[in-house]
């Protein structure tokens, strides 16, 4: 995996775990990671290998006591170390049951990825837009394609706005939004009129 992301900030370590931003302050102030995890002392980032860990922590939640599962951990992070390491990596939870955290790294890799092509498709350049983030070869913001995106307009319709873009690129626009969020108001949650007229009129 590329060192674009050896380093995340909370947001984008929730969108690699699949949780919300609220567990992963949670399994750092409750000390559910090994310290050598993550980093505190300005604002806070976690190494990619935390992502695992706390997907782990809170996916196995209606299987596992919380000590089990911290005990999983600590064994799982001395034994597995690196990122491909912990692919194949298993713990023996007692004599009758083995955990292993194949499954739960296929997921967590499959949007590590998503997250990199994400980081990928978006630039910033102060000669377009005066530096909003826009859609790589092209001056659309990605924020304007993400707020469309999450106020739930259709493929077709946002494809008659952006008939540039593939629906390729609305994911990751909005994927892209979630793990870097913009402050302030979003400016509109939803279809300009013209483009709901132009992509539902078939007469």
């Amino acid at each position: 995996m590329e060192t674009i992301f050896e380093s995340l900030t909370t947001n984008e370590a929730a969108v690699v775990a699949g949780v919300t931003v609220a567990k992963i302050n949670r399994a750092i102030d409750r000390k559910i990671l090994p310290a050598q995890l993550y980093d505190i002392a300005e604002s806070r980032t976690l190494r990619k290998e935390a992502c695992l860990w706390i997907a782990f922590y809170f996916e196995t939640a209606d299987c596992l006591k919380p000590a089990a599962r911290l005990r999983a951990i600590q064994e799982g992070f001395d034994r597995c170390a690196s990122w491909r390491e912990m692919r194949s990596c298993r713990v023996a939870e007692s004599r009758a049951v083995e955990i292993s955290f194949s499954r739960i790294w296929e997921d967590a890799d499959r949007r590590l990825t998503e997250l990199i092509d994400a980081r990928k498709m978006v630039v910033e350049d102060p000669e377009i837009l005066r530096g909003t983030p826009v859609i790589k070869g092209t001056r659309i913001p990605v924020y304007d394609v993400a707020s469309l995106v999450d106020a739930g307009a259709s493929a077709q319709e946002l494809l008659t706005l952006y008939p540039r873009l593939h629906r390729r690129h609305f994911e990751l626009a909005s994927l892209y939004a979630k793990a870097n969020p913009r402050l302030g108001r979003p400016k509109r949650n939803g279809l300009p009129k013209a483009a709901q007229l132009s992509a539902t009129n078939k007469s």
